[in-house]
């Protein structure tokens, strides 16, 4: 040891000469070697969103969440289902038991969903991209005390998203609680007894 240390201080320009060298070289290599920091270490994960414009936190569980789970609880190698519900979305997400193929899971997913008996005019199950082992990498909350909840969804929906978006490497954004403009028509039953007006005329 004390030779080495010597000779390193007698011989010091070319030390860090070598250690320059070293650096150098280091820093081009590591640009170009692949870098696998977060191998898949989780077990499958299939995850379903559903949108359900205008409806409450209890109506979007009782049409939505509800049914859906029923028809899924039942598919080969399902190890955990969760859902969680907010108002006019569901989220349902599966866990599968390790070593089951996610394409085929995401397959038998599929089908039991066009099982599925929901509403006409609730929009189609949508079945996220695959999750990584690290989930979401982000999760951004906004709120204001000048700006109303419509007009800051709305924000949301149409520039932070699609910003967020175009970042590369970016495969989803959920947005949830968002309150967006919907039309409702709500009929009264006494009016349309007494001018004789069926609820499928009104909706043609």
């Amino acid at each position: 040891m004390r030779w080495i240390v010597v000779s390193s201080l007698k011989a010091r320009f070319i030390v860090v000469a070598l250690a320059a060298a070293m650096l150098f070289f280091g820093f081009i290599q590591l640009g170009e070697m692949p870098v696998d920091a977060f191998p898949e270490f989780a077990p499958p994960r299939v995850e379903i969103q559903t949108e359900a414009a205008g409806l409450s936190t209890t109506e979007t569980e009782e049409i939505l969440t509800i049914p859906l789970e029923e028809v899924l609880a039942g598919t080969p190698g399902l190890a955990v289902l969760r859902s969680k519900t907010v108002p006019a979305l569901s989220q349902i997400l599966l866990i599968f038991e390790p070593g089951t193929d996610v394409f085929q899971a995401r397959q038998l997913v599929n089908e039991r969903i066009a099982t599925a008996n929901l509403p006409s005019a609730i929009a189609v199950p949508f079945m996220l991209p695959p999750l990584s082992s690290t989930s979401r990498a982000m999760f951004v909350s906004m709120s204001s005390d000048e700006i109303d909840m419509i007009q800051m969804s709305e924000t949301a929906f149409w520039i932070v998203r699609p910003r967020l978006l175009g970042i590369p490497g970016v495969a989803n954004v959920a947005m949830w609680g968002e309150r967006l403009h919907h039309l409702q028509v709500q009929v009264d039953p006494e009016l349309l007894r007494a001018y004789d007006v069926t609820l499928d005329e009104v909706m043609e």
